[in-house]
């Protein structure tokens, strides 16, 4: 049945999600305030990875041990405001019991690896669709270390990786060197995903992906969506600051900002705000051939269209707060380091910095799944650091959910009402 769907968010969810719903025949209008791929989406700004080994959730056994330390270093790999801690609080708790002991890792990495799996080759049908194929590489992806000792001290977490088919093959200090020449010398010891992908410049496809949605009948409409008009159980509008949108069906793809509209359908999600960084350094002298993550930094490092762009960092300080752009200097100083033939003198008019959302949720998976208020409001945000890899299985998901075809992937383990 053609039914018209009001997407809200055209970031990577939402504009994959738009695309597989015209795939299927429906009506589709996209609710966006800001541009589609513009500098206001998480999507614009992440580390570019396309990575099928991304199946770790950020919650770890022990964590809890460090968060004294987030507290009282701003400028840590992963930071607390002290402002803004009571707020956070619910979301600490529950984030710290997601992944508190390895049962539950191997857990909810069961149920990252679906959203993940195959993400370069679906990303670049989507992309050759759009006309922006080229902006898809599959090329792999690097994990470098120290030393063998780094990557042994981090084995459990690969283990679980291999344990859900992700694969590598080992390159020794000579192997790497051959691979990576503008590396540090620091650095004896690597990880090759051979599955692995990037895009090199992640707005620019979600623009384009909107664009071919709108070629195929799409609406966008400038607005921010304010609630729903639902009588006896059925929803029969979206409301926006642009008018009423009478619909059939919503999808909440609003990322960051859609804890309050899943509130207004009936579920109470744990969604918060993961802040992260990153510094772009135009026309560089050395960069790595295929993205790379040091082991000793947990910063995405990727040759894009626009630079050499170094992003990571995760600030819990709210949606509201300013930036703290010494964060973004940590990354520039970072890369400095990493590859020796960037001028230490490096004039800050070659450095673009940026400071994004990704809406997070405690346990690092989304929510999924039909609102539990309303079934015809279907949630699709809360991706964390997954949300571009996670896109394009999660736009096909999406529309499997409005239409009531058999999903893609299993659902269950991304239903919002987990945390009702």
């Amino acid at each position: 049945m053609r039914m018209h769907v009001v997407v809200i968010g055209a970031g990577i969810v939402g504009a994959a999600s738009a695309v597989e719903l015209l795939r299927d025949g429906h009506q589709v209008s996209i609710v966006e305030p800001g541009e589609p791929g513009g500098e206001q989406a998480a999507s614009y700004g992440n580390g570019c990875w396309l990575s099928p080994s991304s199946v770790l959730p950020v919650s770890s056994p022990g964590l809890w041990k460090k968060v004294p330390g987030y507290l009282s270093d701003p400028l840590g790999p992963l930071a607390i405001r002290w402002g803004y801690l009571p707020r956070a609080l619910p979301w600490l708790r529950r984030f710290l019991a997601a992944g508190s002991t390895p049962a539950k890792v191997r857990r909810l990495a069961a149920a990252m690896r679906p959203l993940v799996e195959n993400c370069p080759a679906l990303h670049r049908r989507l992309a050759e669709e759009a006309g922006v194929g080229h902006l898809i590489h599959r090329a792999g992806l690097l994990y470098i270390f120290p030393s063998r000792a780094d990557y042994e001290a981090e084995k459990s977490g690969w283990d679980v990786r291999a344990a859900h088919g992700v694969r590598w093959i080992e390159l020794d200090e000579n192997e790497l060197r051959q691979r990576e020449p503008a590396l540090d010398r620091r650095y004896t010891f690597g990880l090759f995903v051979q599955e692995g992908g990037h895009c090199t410049d992640p707005g620019a496809y979600v623009a384009a992906l909107v664009r071919h949605a709108q070629a195929q009948g799409a609406a966008l409409v400038r607005g921010r969506a304010l609630g729903f008009d639902i009588q006896g159980g059925r929803l029969r509008a979206v409301r926006t600051d642009a008018g009423d949108i009478a619909c059939d069906r919503a999808v909440i793809a609003a990322g960051a900002w859609s804890r309050e509209l899943a509130r207004m359908v009936g579920d109470r999600v744990q969604l918060e705000t993961e802040r992260g960084y990153h510094a772009m350094i135009e026309n560089p002298e050395a960069a790595p051939r295929i993205p790379i993550m040091p082991s000793d930094g947990k910063m995405a490092n990727t040759l894009t269209a626009h630079g050499l762009r170094i992003a990571g960092q995760v600030e819990i300080a709210g949606l509201d707060a300013a930036p703290n752009w010494k964060r973004a200097e940590i990354l520039r100083d970072y890369a400095l380091r990493t590859y020796p033939a960037l001028p230490r003198d490096l004039p800050a008019s070659r450095v673009k910095v940026w400071m994004g959302h990704r809406p997070s949720t405690p346990d690092s998976l989304p929510c999924m799944g039909p609102a539990s208020g309303c079934a015809d409001v279907v949630h699709a945000f809360g991706h964390g650091h997954i949300g571009l890899a996670a896109g394009a299985v999660s736009g096909r998901l999406t529309a499997d959910l409005v239409g009531g075809k058999p999903p893609v992937i299993d659902p269950a383990p991304y239903n919002p009402a987990r945390f009702n």
